[in-house]
């Protein structure tokens, strides 16, 4: 295959797509096992 500056270039830019979707996704991920505090404090009042 030749590798040219365009493939070299093509290359990065999906790693870098695919290092930020993960990111993303594990940010969310992490996000939504935190306990919510505010809400069980809330349903225990009423």
């Amino acid at each position: 295959m030749f590798v040219d500056v365009v493939v070299i270039a093509g290359i990065g830019t999906v790693g870098l797509m695919v290092a930020f979707l993960a990111g993303f996704g594990y940010f969310i991920w992490k996000d939504s096992h935190k306990v919510k505090v505010k809400a069980i404090a809330k349903t225990k009042q009423g």
